[in-house]
């Protein structure tokens, strides 16, 4: 824990100091952890990629880490806890209620569910397998389906699916229960001509923002651009828990929502629980995120990304560049491309040695193949590296291996 194993001490004499409970964080003996990440034979690695979920997203700031562990030393109820957090979470992000969810695939589920059966209370029993009555459509751009369809489709709705503004149009009817806006999609039909339809109808729109922030703001702009639920994950910019989500907007959704989700027994959301430890810990991280300055971040980032170039730039017909994706991952990362006839690897071999090494260094999907985030190219004499997730100094270590991974490959 670092730091933040202080925090927790210090932190537990505070909240005990108004309270007649004991001072639990102070009585208690120090245990000394284990590493079970040693002891179960997995191996960690250097976050050169990103905030992908395979590769357990990010690691909490010690505030974070620190606030969790402090919550894990008492019980608390937690719809209190949850009806608190989401107080507290919708003042500070400018929106009318808030809901912390088991992620944001979570959050598209018990959003759906919220436009389902908001207002009727019995279909909540009824979702997913019994529809009758319930509206069941949710309108959607052909170029935003994806992977996370599922977490829409759980709810027992179809989508209808449209490509220009006419056919969107034309595709509302009495079914319609929402409309859903993938944030980082290719936009045949633009966020406000989305809304504007949408609202004209009558009907709920969706925005998956996942992985949206920074910028800082996007946590408003979005919802105050008028979209009634919006999501976004915490384990990923925000740097909070991974199993944790945003559910953002209209009062009336976020209590249906609410409704559909855990704690409450018998609902499509009960399986989607989020524990009090990660309540407090993306409630820490939104605090630690808005005291961030989006400037200072990215100027940290390019520093990280140019220090990896550094160590490359005397390597035979080796390129890089500093990209930002345009919306999701909206951070600094360096592209790194090489000639092929000189530098005899492809990116995804060179993906292969940086994982086999001694540390572990996993770069970003994108590397040697197909485009594997919005707006981040691919290639396979490309090597992406992402630097935003990466600790103090790894950023030398990932230049230095990078290296002599070139500069071995390049022939006569």
């Amino acid at each position: 824990m670092r730091a933040g194993g202080q925090a927790i001490v210090a932190g537990g004499a505070a909240v005990c100091a108004g309270s007649s409970l004991p001072a639990v964080a102070s009585s208690r003996p120090k245990v000394k952890g284990v590493d079970y990440y040693q002891k179960l034979g997995v191996t960690p690695f250097i976050n050169a990629a990103g905030t992908y979920t395979l590769l357990t997203a990010s690691i909490m700031p010690d505030e974070v880490q620190a606030a969790v562990a402090l919550a894990a030393l008492r019980p608390v109820n937690l719809k209190e806890l949850h009806e608190a957090a989401g107080q507290y979470l919708a003042k500070q992000l400018h929106c009318e209620a808030a809901l912390i969810t088991a992620g944001a695939a979570a959050a598209l589920t018990v959003g759906t569910a919220a436009c389902v059966t908001a207002g009727a209370d019995p279909a909540i029993l009824s979702i997913p397998t019994d529809m009758n009555g319930l509206k069941s459509e949710v309108i959607v751009q052909k170029s935003h389906r994806y992977g996370y369809d599922h977490a829409i489709r759980n709810c027992g709705v179809r989508f209808v699916e449209v490509e220009t503004l006419d056919q969107y149009e034309q595709a509302f009817n009495e079914h319609t229960v929402m409309t859903h806006f993938f944030n980082a999609g290719e936009e045949h039909i633009s966020r406000e001509d989305w809304l504007r339809v949408a609202h004209k109808h009558g009907i709920p729109c969706f925005n998956d923002a996942a992985a949206d922030v920074p910028p800082i703001s996007n946590l408003w702009n979005y919802t105050q651009m008028g979209f009634d639920l919006v999501t976004f994950s915490g384990g990923k910019g925000l740097r909070g828990p991974q199993c944790t989500g945003l559910l953002l907007g209209k009062k009336d959704l976020i209590e249906a929502a609410k409704k559909n989700n855990s704690p409450n027994s018998n609902t499509i959301g009960r399986g989607l629980k989020v524990a009090k430890e990660e309540i407090v810990g993306l409630v820490a991280a939104v605090d630690w995120f808005l005291a961030q300055d989006d400037a200072a971040m990215e100027a940290d980032y390019r520093k990280r990304a140019e220090r990896i170039a550094g160590q490359l730039k005397s390597i035979p017909t080796v390129e890089t560049q500093i990209f930002i994706p345009p919306v999701a991952n909206h951070v600094p990362h360096l592209l790194v491309t090489y000639d092929q006839s000189r530098v005899k690897i492809t990116g995804a071999e060179v993906m292969k040695k940086m994982r086999e090494g001694t540390p572990r260094i996993e770069v970003n999907p994108s590397t040697g193949g197909p485009a594997a985030s919005a707006g981040l190219p691919g290639g396979s004499n490309t090597v992406v590296v992402g630097v935003w997730m990466m600790q103090p100094g790894e950023d030398l270590v990932v230049g230095k291996r990078l290296r002599e991974i070139l500069q071995g490959a390049v022939g006569s």
